[in-house]
């Protein structure tokens, strides 16, 4: 493959990723009833618009999206990240609960003892900054 179909396909990868991720917290709020907490809200923040930006990226092969989308994934990683050290290490986790009264430290799942809701939005948000990382000019 050229460096070029390469890229082509990270940007699909990146975006498939992007849809997966923003349909999964859907498919927990909406169908499964789990009330997003206040991190959960900003994580849908900077996923939601990575659809639309990605989306338009694949379709007009606009490698240069990766100073837009890079910033934001690694952000969205970072919340992600410091959520679920909120739910999974002890004392680590506010004694207050967020803003909407739903604690950020609330495990709606826990498949294998260690995927929640955040993990997959961190392994979401890094898939994607790994794809941004590896596209070419």
């Amino acid at each position: 493959m050229r460096k070029t179909d390469i890229s082509q396909l990270l940007l699909y990868v990146a975006w498939l990723v992007s849809i997966i991720a923003t349909l999964g917290s859907l498919y927990f709020s909406e169908i499964q009833s789990f009330i997003p907490c206040e991190l959960c809200w900003y994580q849908r923040i900077l996923m939601y618009p990575l659809v639309l930006i990605l989306g338009i990226a694949t379709f007009q092969n606009d490698k240069s999206v990766k100073k837009y989308v890079l910033p934001i994934s690694i952000i969205g990683g970072s919340i992600s990240l410091f959520h679920y050290l909120e739910q999974k290490v002890p004392g680590f986790a506010e004694i207050k609960p967020c803003a909407n009264g739903m604690p950020c430290s609330t495990e709606y799942i826990n498949w294998l003892g260690f995927i929640t809701i955040p993990f997959l939005a961190l392994i979401a948000f890094s898939l994607v900054s790994a794809c941004m990382l590896l596209v070419r000019k």
